[in-house]
């Protein structure tokens, strides 16, 4: 059996409002939502507005973090969420889907720091 370090989510959202893509503090409140649903502890964060438009902020949780990148021009966001431990990182998800609103969306899973037991060394 292989266990992974971490769950590293790729959010895709199209069709997204503009006004929300363009402002950052939303943005923020949304992925600090999100952490709360995942369980995670939020350790702070950080935000740029772009200009003419556009947005990124980052929370960094003790479990990882919560990333969005924002192309309002085209109606889309970019989120990450990489967590371990005993979060939820799928219900950090659906606290997004359900904030951003958007026409579509694409979620991807991947395991991080994949560790085979043959490989691990015993003390």
């Amino acid at each position: 059996m292989t266990e992974a370090l971490a769950t590293h989510l790729l959010i895709e959202l199209w069709g997204v409002d503009e006004a929300l893509l363009n402002d950052e503090r939303a943005l923020e409140a949304h992925l600090l939502a999100a952490a709360a649903a995942a369980r995670c502890e939020v350790l702070g964060s950080v935000r740029h507005r772009f200009h003419p438009q556009g947005a990124s902020v980052v929370v960094l949780v003790a479990e990882s973090h919560l990333s969005v990148h924002t192309w309002p021009e085209h109606r889309y966001a970019s989120v990450d969420i990489l967590t371990c431990g005993a979060t939820l990182p799928d219900a950090g998800v659906a606290c997004l889907i359900e904030r951003f609103r958007p026409e579509r969306h694409e979620v991807q899973r991947l395991a991080r720091g994949l560790v085979r037991p043959s490989l691990r060394q015993i003390p």
